[in-house]
């Protein structure tokens, strides 16, 4: 279990990241500081290979924050 603080498009999300089994499913949940936006998915790594699973949000808003954002 890791926490960071990250910028995205130009507000802090305070990031926690989970990894399961061995590092093969990792779940990611940021919430911006202040206010009320959010980023969650779970991430799966498998023999038929790599799956994003976006938890209630479009793939498109996980696919953003996971390009452009910064650590902090």
């Amino acid at each position: 279990m890791g926490h960071s603080t990250v910028l995205f498009q130009g507000k802090k999300y305070s990031l926690i990241r989970t990894d399961f089994n061995e590092g093969r499913s990792t779940k990611v949940y940021a919430e911006e500081l202040g206010n009320n936006d959010f980023i969650s998915f779970n991430f799966y790594i498998s023999k038929m290979g790599e799956k994003l699973n976006p938890c209630e949000m479009p793939s498109e808003k996980v696919m953003d924050f996971l390009n452009n954002y910064l650590l902090l």
